[in-house]
């Protein structure tokens, strides 16, 4: 743990003064109303639903079924037969004709039933997978957007308290222009200073607005404001472990895209057996009972009951080449599923490179800017004094005070890209949980 270094300046106060009257939404909290009413969310839960329907689906297959069937019919039979003179002699007979049947089946060796059951449990595991790497992606989406939505309320305070800054300038430059010891270019230089802020400030309001309905687009609710950092409470914790090779070991075993990826290729895997199956026998117990009555005409009021056990073996011979190209056909999806999760796996580990380096680099900046902070501060402080003194003028103070507000604001972004970094390394091995969100606002105030 390293405490951060800054201190509260001007910037604290304006985000202080400016604050939005009204309830203001943390992080933690932000992320509970988006895990309830974010879309994509809904979404991923409803398809996770329906792709575990697949194993009650495929279970049925290999279970007993039964079914019943009844006909009704009425008959009506119309015949002609010739006599011994030749003539046709016809006749119309009419009879009722029933039948019933009640079958009982039992698969007892399906091999194309049995790969589709294995293929429906890495079927699932893929939903799951999927769902959990989903829940992950909410929490770097919340972050992100809440984050962006607090780094534009910072740079309007420091537009703000440019303004504050410009306006007294300009204020001194007229009474000194006035009185005789000033410039008229003092006085040029300090109103387009303070003409450019009033459209920074525009934009700066229009960059509020859009990063306030995107975070409300997630958690569908009002938002009156953000909590603000806490700077007292702002801590530079370093990475554990600390080396990337580790982080890269944690992806392997947790990371929820590649175990969705790795489902894939099982379920592509178990979809060749299926194909193959095609040149298997099958082989069911049946039990059926049927009655029927009046068959003919031949044996009208006659009636019937059959109740038959046995073995029904079904032996393919040939299909036309049908079972070699769905063969063919799986056998290629196997080979695109191992690709992919290789593409995965090498993807994975530039990511991981990437937020290591977000979270450690960002660390290093922060404390240079915090440095950079503390000279801007003594530059301003010397560039007035030398102002008083006559040694400088009073452009040489804006530029310097222009030079401060850049470092507040490269430092303002540097510890919002210092958080997102960190979450979206946890989120690469699977960490992006509740816990994560709640320790991240911590360090915003109540």
């Amino acid at each position: 743990m390293m405490r951060s270094l800054f201190k509260p300046t001007l910037l604290t106060l304006a985000l202080l003064s400016g604050s939005t009257a009204g309830w203001s939404m943390d992080l933690l909290q932000a992320y509970e109303a988006a895990k309830i009413n974010d879309a994509t969310i809904r979404a991923s839960r409803a398809a996770a639903d329906a792709g575990r329907e697949r194993l009650p689906q495929a279970r049925s297959q290999l279970l007993p079924s039964l079914s019943a069937s009844m006909g009704q019919n009425r008959n009506q039979l119309a015949s002609g037969v010739p006599n011994s003179l030749g003539q046709i002699q016809s006749s119309d007979t009419s009879y009722p004709s029933s039948n019933r049947t009640l079958s009982l089946r039992q698969p007892l060796f399906r091999t194309y039933q049995m790969a589709q059951f294995r293929q429906a449990q890495a079927q699932v595991d893929d939903a799951e997978a999927a769902l959990a790497q989903d829940e992950q992606d909410l929490a770097v989406r919340v972050c992100g957007a809440y984050f962006e939505a607090m780094l534009t309320h910072e740079q309007l305070a420091l537009v703000l308290a440019q303004r504050a800054a410009y306006s007294t300038q300009l204020a001194a430059a007229s009474k000194a222009l006035a009185g005789g010891s000033g410039t008229r270019t003092d006085v040029d230089e300090a109103q387009a200073r303070l003409d450019m802020n009033v459209a920074s400030e525009i934009e700066a309001r229009q960059s509020i607005d859009y990063t306030l309905r995107q975070l409300q687009t997630l958690i569908n609710q009002p938002i009156n404001g953000l909590a603000k950092i806490d700077l007292a409470k702002f801590t530079l914790s370093e990475l554990q472990p600390n080396q990337v090779e580790d982080w890269i070991e944690r992806v392997e075993l947790n990371n929820r895209h590649l175990q969705s990826t790795k489902a894939q290729v099982q379920a592509a895997r178990l979809e060749v057996d299926k194909a193959q199956s095609g040149h298997a026998p099958t082989l069911d117990a049946v039990v059926q009972w049927s009655r029927s009555q009046s068959e003919n005409v031949l044996n009208v009021q006659s009636s019937y009951t059959n109740k038959a056990v046995g073995l029904q073996l079904n032996v393919p011979i040939y299909s036309g080449g049908y079972v070699n190209s769905t063969v063919r056909q799986a056998l290629a999806g196997l080979e695109r599923a191992e690709q992919l999760l290789e593409g995965a796996r090498r993807d994975l580990a530039v990511n991981v490179h990437k937020e290591f380096r977000g979270v450690t680099e960002n660390m290093a900046k922060i404390r240079a800017l915090e440095q950079a902070l503390r000279s801007a501060d003594q530059l301003v402080l010397s560039n007035r004094k030398s102002l008083q003194a006559g040694s400088r003028t009073l452009v040489d103070v804006m530029n310097a005070e222009q030079q401060r507000m850049v470092t507040l604001r490269d430092l303002a972004q540097a510890r919002f890209m210092y958080l997102i970094s960190r979450i979206r390394l946890l989120a690469l091995v699977g960490g992006a949980d509740t816990d994560a969100v709640a320790s991240i606002n911590q360090v915003l105030m109540p």
